[in-house]
């Protein structure tokens, strides 16, 4: 608010100008009769009783007439400005709002690091995104508000959906002429700490635009841009449906450090710290030295910390982490003001209680990700991994494909490579997930203890080739494979892409693979399983296989280089992200990202539940999550970080759910011109006040006059009366 501006509101002041007039003026003495009183000589009167608030009428309408003046001086035009799109000579829009409801969209509008909470509960204070009203709206509000003006600008004849852009983007609501819905579903939008998928938002918004009758189709992106893919290509539209990034206010500055995982060995705490540093050259000369330093297609951390070291600060400058049990301090430690990721290590006490909780002292940008629960046995996802080196090197040496590739991944997973599959299910209740290359079958033993450990929800992933068509007498693969398993040349090469989704935007990949045989299974093999994956003539290429409560996944084949190059192409690497993902969805991971999914496969009575620990460490209160049923299978996708408690089929165990590590960075992705074109649109007035407040000042005088008229024709009556 400018100077002018509150000075001439300060003119309302003057509504006491109204009150001292009425209460300060003088009337005539009222006059009684009294015969002796003409006897005694007259004198002049020196003092008249004053008057009380009596005409009220008169003084409100002097006091409001006083306060619109004010508003009328606050500026010539007074407008209420909103978001508005253009129209194309004013023909029906079809729009899909897109509304960023990641993590780093809890950060305020201004810019202004938050505080830290240091005796808030572990939940429910930092994800209430209106905890403080001194402070400004969060970009998640702004948002919102922004997709409320778009969606009360639309017109009858008009069709608009909603999407999510938290990691896994999803659709709130589909196209509809339902106006009314629109409303409704923004009304249940709330924000969440996932990661953040602008890609993957902006798929399904033309996916859900294509094929509507309306020729202009729009889609308007809200978010702060901030994916963790800021050297990814700039955000732009297609030549049939024009993309929007309207708030450039939107977007992502700031420093931010945050707690990604924590977990409980022993007597010794274990918290990853990560913190970034928004890098974009229009954000200072702080950013622009770190772009100049790291280059632009510098790492983010790299970049964050040339940023940090040319200006002597950082998000971790002057920060600590401790461990706390309530309010007592169980550990500290000081963060390195160079520190971008790092697990740090605390020892812990003896007596140390059970529930415990990590925390960053001092604020950045995002204080949602700054505390996280202690939970013991937690650690990295543990793979199994089962391969024969000899097999499947590669000419530049070093680990076998396989692990380079889960390696490079970075799927916070640890790799534990085993000579052999074990015999006994106990030894392998440690691992998640167990990848086997080419086994020449199983014994009894190994299929009774494999099947046991699948059927309490692990995942296995088994290359079947020319060894495995060769298992000796006695070995196999039932019942997590059943039937035989044949190994021949392949008839036809490449696999279709069109039957591979599950294997994503690299699915084309394996279009041209020639491998020099392949295996055959029986149609036993496709009973009751999912085919991910079909070669050029149909057969199986890749199934899924449920059994009990986890899941069996087997290739037609193998990894290894002499019988084809599989194990270099792209979708190879989607097949292993997927087998992790699908380990760490099982109801046993004991961490998962939030957005990820909890699958409860063989489980019947199924309850979540998100613990909320007061700072006293004792009293708890709990929120329970709807469990969804898809394709028969029960689902939960936790959207905030915390605690979790999960009940399953009567047992009770604790899980956690950790801030996405990409998600801390706050570089914002490039967006083209076109994206920012004026044509279209922008922020519009709706309602233009000065007229209607000067006509209301014409109407405040005319009634002043006319009370004033009629206060003027009683005073001489009630004169002549006395």
């Amino acid at each position: 608010m400018s100077f002018v501006t509150l000075g001439a509101l300060l003119v309302a002041l003057l509504v006491g100008a109204p009150v001292a007039a009425h209460l300060l003026r003088r009337r005539r003495a009222e006059e009684r009769p009294f015969p002796p009183a003409r006897l005694v000589p007259p004198t002049p009167p020196t003092a008249r009783r004053r008057s009380l608030l009596e005409d009220r009428a008169l003084f409100a309408t002097r006091a409001v007439s006083v306060i619109a003046l004010a508003v009328l001086g606050a500026t010539p035009l007074l407008r209420c400005s909103h978001l508005s799109l253009s129209r194309r000579a004013g023909a029906s829009v079809a729009l899909a709002i897109v509304v960023d409801d990641s993590l780093s969209m809890r950060a305020r509008t201004d810019g202004a690091e938050g505080a830290a909470r240091d005796g808030r509960s572990i939940d429910d204070s930092s994800h209430d995104s209106s905890h403080d009203s001194s402070h400004a709206p969060s970009r998640f509000e702004r948002a919102l508000t922004a997709a409320r003006e778009l969606a009360g600008g639309l017109a009858p004849g008009d069709a608009a959906a909603l999407v999510l852009a938290g990691a896994p983007a999803r659709v709130a609501l589909a196209s509809t002429t339902n106006l009314a819905a629109v409303s409704e579903a923004l009304a249940a939008a709330a924000p969440s700490d996932r990661a953040t998928d602008i890609d993957g938002a902006l798929a399904l918004a033309r996916d859900l635009l294509r094929g509507l009758p309306q020729s202009d189709k729009r889609i308007v992106l809200l978010s702060d841009l901030a994916d963790g893919t800021p050297n990814a290509p700039p955000i732009s539209g297609t030549p049939d449906i024009a993309t929007w990034v309207p708030l450039q206010e939107l977007e992502a500055t700031g420093q931010d450090c945050g707690i990604v995982r924590a977990d409980r060995s022993g007597q010794k705490a274990r918290v990853r710290v990560v913190c970034t540093a928004a890098s974009t050259a229009a954000r200072g000369p702080d950013v622009a030295v770190a772009q100049r330093d790291g280059g632009a297609d510098a790492p983010p951390a790299a970049g964050a910390a040339a940023g940090a070291s040319a200006t002597g600060a950082s998000a971790a400058a002057g920060r600590a982490l401790e461990v706390r049990a309530g309010d007592a301090v169980l550990g500290k430690v000081a963060l390195d003001p160079a520190l971008r990721a790092e697990e740090l290590s605390i020892d812990l006490p003896a007596a140390a209680p059970e529930i415990l909780i990590a925390a960053l002292t001092g604020g950045d940008a995002i204080a949602e990700d700054d505390r996280a629960p202690i939970i013991s046995a937690g650690g990295p996802l543990s793979i199994a991994v089962v391969v024969d080196p000899a097999t499947t090197h590669v000419e530049t040496g070093g680990p076998p494909p396989l692990e380079q590739a889960l390696s490079a991944l970075d799927l916070d997973a640890q790799i534990r490579p085993l000579p052999s599959v074990p015999e006994h299910a106990d030894e392998l209740a440690a691992h998640a997930g167990l990848i086997v290359d080419d086994a020449p079958g199983f014994t009894p033993e190994v299929r009774r203890s494999l099947a046991a450990w699948v059927e309490r929800g692990g995942v296995a992933l088994l290359t079947l080739g020319q060894r495995a068509a060769a298992a000796p007498l006695g070995a196999g693969f039932e019942p997590l494979v059943p039937g035989v398993v044949r190994w021949s040349a392949s008839p036809v090469p490449g696999v279709d892409p069109a039957t591979a989704g599950w294997l994503g935007p690299s699915a084309p990949s394996l279009a041209d693979v020639a491998p020099r045989g392949r295996a055959t299974l029986g149609a036993e093999a496709s009973e009751g399983a999912e085919v991910l994956a079909r070669w050029a003539d149909g057969a199986p290429f890749l199934v899924r296989r449920p059994l009990g409560r986890g899941v069996v996944l087997f290739m037609t084949l193998p990894l290894g280089t002499e019988e084809s190059d599989v194990a270099l192409r792209p979708a190879f690497l989607s097949l292993l992200d997927g087998f992790v993902g699908a380990a760490r969805a099982r109801g046993d991971a004991r961490r998962l990202a939030a957005g990820e999914l909890w699958t409860f496969d063989g489980y019947h009575d199924v309850k979540v539940e998100r613990v909320r620990v007061d700072r006293d460490g004792a009293s708890q209160s709990r929120e329970a999550l709807p469990v969804a049923e898809v394709e028969r299978r029960l689902r939960v996708s936790p959207p905030l970080a915390g605690l979790y408690e999960l009940t399953l089929d009567g047992e009770r165990s604790t899980r956690v759910v950790s801030v996405p590590e990409r998600e801390i960075d706050l570089r914002p992705r490039r967006v083209a011109e076109s994206a920012r074109a004026a044509e279209l649109g922008g922020m519009a007035a709706s309602i233009d006040g000065s007229p209607y407040v000067a006509l209301l000042l014409l109407l405040l005088l005319a009634v002043e006059l006319l009370l004033r008229a009629i206060g003027g024709r009683q005073e001489p009556a009630e004169g002549q009366a006395s």
